[in-house]
């Protein structure tokens, strides 16, 4: 006998807005989902009663930190207050939108941002880190824009940590997964090995996007009758609470069911489709607004759409597709599935919106429409569930000025500074430390990592990793082109924010300019401890403080970017990571600069000052694991000194390579620019009154680059530099060995096939 099947269970009643008039005091879960008293008692004020379940999930997500940026608004007014008109006048959309856009030149746009996806990337590596690219290539998507490459800035615990070998092969196979089906390349990035990430990895991404000026679009929603159309995936359950914590069982009682994780789950097939489609759509001239559903899905495309808007909205939720039954409406309103966008369409335009969906068989539906007046009206079942003023949802949440203090460590911490340690002096022990740095996890090669990813589809790649910058052709039928780099050195940051966060700036921008760009524009992704620890906040607004006055120096704006807090495992936070972007332009990518060294014969440069400045440098954690004392000095005149330099000689195609100074200074930039053409060299140490071989060495001062040059260009070079005020020095020749080896004076001689082995042996021994 067949057993009567059970009946399904009963469906909660709606808790819709006149209900909710009625029950003033029905307790509430706000502390649940992560909102404070205080906050709660505003939100009853706004409506003048309380929410309803649905308002009070809207709330909930839209005055997270993730959303909200409360704890941070007030420092971050530095970028505005300090970007001047002269630094705005290549921005065609700036901070508050999708995505920074920038002219580059003959009618053609530039957008780029990098966000993160941090703390969903430790639950679940692999989705974590694929829906975090999703993401960010759908703030691209949402300018109007093609998206033509990626990056990713990825920071775990030590190498050979248990956990490290869980959290890394599955973020960066997710990274690949994603961006390879996507048929976008990866053109750098970088990975960072230190116990503070332990339990807490950062993946920031960053992705770029090419527009004309013409297909600009923004996120609002004007037009009293317009359509709102929600089209892309299907809407489930996973992903709540991916950016508060909805995840908690308060929404599925009584429902019969448990919650997906609260990671979302990414198909870059779907979003394949769906960016051609948009493409599609915006080229027609079908689209008004348009708005894409990430972090907080459908309460913040709403929201937000309304707010920017000059009206206000009323949306359907029985008409949202879902992928899953009996969802109520604070659950279709919280989840973060993936893949969808939110557009604002005229009616007589409706009609083709679906055919362009149709013919590329992406899910469309009618959910809303622009309204009169100034409500965000969203109705289920028959019955209205949320009814607020748009803007308290989405713009006007709470700032909060948290306490800040200079933590009583700072001062000890950089009174301990690395120069009572031994120090190298002997040509074998000078080798054997380069050695040393070489094969360390800071230094050692990231092809394990990188060979992952595709850095050539779609042909327009002229430079990626382990270039110093990626380079991308914008247009095919000019040469023009873009250079983009992320960089952060927490170390730096955690001796003093402030310099640090000028420090990861200069370095981006030196990246760039070894490319032979001109740098033009900045995005960041702020990675910080909670805000509710005053050392936290104060290593926030120094950071902030100092690279909103660096950009502000050197004429570089802000376009953008994102503020992650809480990263830390327990009460220890990570190191302050303020990852910073920075684009540039060529006008024509044929001559870029090249990475590594010239041909054979060719003269090697060293231009740029050295300091005895080995606090926080690679050598100092690899040879004497210490972190302590001050930072390089940051030289904003000299940084932009040699950026100049190098955009005028790489135009006039004076420079056969060139390669940066960073981490590990002088030696690791010589065995790298080595290594990257198969070339040994053969060198002295340039002149440095006052310091001993291993400053020379292994400082990372920062404002130098390696270069090469043609025999008959050096005076050339050397006018040039005498001209500009830029210290530069000849330190030898490219080749000097049939043998490829890298030889510099008073350092035993180091064979590159053995450096090669040393360098691309670490990780692979580790994760393999």
């Amino acid at each position: 006998m067949n057993p009567v099947p059970e009946a399904p269970p009963a469906l909660p009643p709606v808790d819709e807005v006149a209900h909710a008039a009625a029950t003033p005091d029905e307790p509430q879960p706000h502390a649940a989902l992560g909102l404070r008293d205080e906050e709660y008692a505003r939100i009853r004020e706004i409506l003048g009663r309380r929410p309803t379940e649905a308002e009070l999930a809207m709330y909930s997500v839209m005055w997270s930190e993730h959303c909200s940026y409360k704890s941070s608004k007030v420092h971050l007014r530095r970028f505005g207050e300090t970007t001047t008109e002269a630094m705005r006048a290549r921005l065609l959309a700036g901070i508050g939108e999708n995505a920074g856009v920038v002219d580059v030149g003959d009618g053609w746009a530039v957008t780029f941002k990098i966000e993160s996806h941090n703390h969903p990337s430790y639950v679940e590596p692999h989705q974590g880190a694929a829906t975090g690219v999703g993401g960010i290539v759908r703030d691209i998507m949402a300018m109007g824009a093609r998206p033509v490459a990626v990056m990713d800035g990825l920071r775990v615990g030590p190498l050979d940590a248990p956990d490290t070998a869980r959290v890394l092969p599955g973020v960066v196979s997710g990274v690949g997964f994603y961006g390879n089906c996507l048929g976008l390349p990866n053109i750098g990035g970088e990975v960072v090995f230190d116990p503070s990430y332990s339990g807490n990895p950062l993946v920031n991404a960053l992705c770029v996007g090419v527009l004309r000026h013409e297909d600009l679009h923004l996120a609002f929603a004007s037009g009293a009758g317009n359509k709102i159309v929600l089209f892309g995936a299907r809407t489930g359950l996973d992903g709540i609470g991916g950016v508060s914590v909805l995840a908690s069982e308060t929404f599925v009682e009584g429902t019969g069911r448990k919650k997906l994780p609260s990671v979302q789950v990414g198909d870059p097939f779907a979003e394949k489709v769906l960016i051609e489609c948009c493409l599609e759509l915006f080229g027609g001239g079908l689209v008004v607004g348009i708005q894409d559903l990430g972090g907080a899905g459908l309460s913040c495309a709403t929201s937000e759409l309304a707010s920017a808007g000059d009206g206000g909205m009323h949306v359907d939720l029985d008409t949202v597709p879902l992928r899953a039954e009996n969802m109520t409406a604070a659950e279709i309103l919280s989840s973060e599935s993936q893949e969808r966008m939110c557009a604002v369409v005229t009616p007589e335009n409706v009609d083709a919106f679906m055919a362009v969906c149709r013919r590329w068989d992406v899910t469309a539906t009618v959910i809303g429409e622009v309204t009169d007046g100034d409500r965000l009206r969203i109705t289920h079942r028959g019955e209205t569930v949320v009814d607020v003023p748009p803007r308290t949802v989405a713009h006007d949440g709470p700032v909060y000025e948290r306490p800040y203090a200079r933590p009583d460590w700072q001062d000890a911490l950089q009174a301990d500074g690395v120069g009572g340690r031994a120090r190298p002096s002997a040509p074998a022990e000078l080798a054997a430390q380069v050695r040393d740095l070489v094969a360390s996890p800071a230094l050692a090669a990231r092809t394990w990592v990188t060979e992952q990813y595709d850095r050539y589809v779609r042909g327009n790649t002229t430079s990626a990793t382990p270039a110093d910058a990626g380079v991308v052709r914008v247009d095919e039928a000019s040469g023009r082109g873009v250079a983009v780099s992320i960089d952060a050195n927490a170390r730096f940051c955690q001796l003093d924010p402030r310099a640090g966060a000028q420090l990861a700036l200069a370095e981006s921008m030196r990246n760039v300019a070894s490319s032979g760009a001109v740098p033009v524009a900045v995005t960041d992704c702020l990675n910080f401890g909670s805000p509710e620890d005053p050392a936290v906040m104060w290593q926030f607004a120094e950071a902030v403080g100092g690279l909103a006055d660096a950009c502000a120096a050197l004429g570089l704006p802000v376009t953008g970017g994102n503020v992650s807090f809480y990263n830390q495992t327990g009460s220890a936070a990570i190191l302050p990571t303020p990852v910073v972007g920075v684009l540039g332009i060529l006008t024509d990518v044929a001559r870029a600069v090249r990475h590594g060294l010239g041909p054979e014969g060719h003269a090697v440069w060293l231009l740029g000052r050295t300091r005895d400045e080995l606090d926080g440098s690679a050598w100092a954690g690899v040879v004497h694991d210490h972190l302590g004392g001050r930072p390089p000095q940051v030289d904003l005149a000299a940084e932009s000194r040699l950026a100049a330099l190098m955009a005028s000689a790489g135009a006039d195609g004076l420079l056969s390579g060139a390669h940066d100074l960073s981490d590990g200074g002088l030696a690791q930039a010589l065995v790298e620019a080595s290594l990257a053409t198969g070339r040994g060299a053969r060198v002295t140490l340039p002149p440095a009154p006052g310091l001993d071989p291993a400053a020379v060495l292994f400082s990372e001062t920062g404002a130098r680059m390696l270069v090469t040059v043609a025999p008959g260009d050096e005076a050339e070079l050397a006018r040039r530099c005498a001209d500009a005020g830029q210290p530069a020095a000849r330190l030898g020749e490219v080749g000097g060995s049939v043998d490829a080896v890298l030889a510099i004076e008073g350092v035993d001689p180091l064979p590159l096939a053995e450096l090669r082995a040393l360098s691309e042996a670490t990780l692979p021994a580790a994760l393999d």
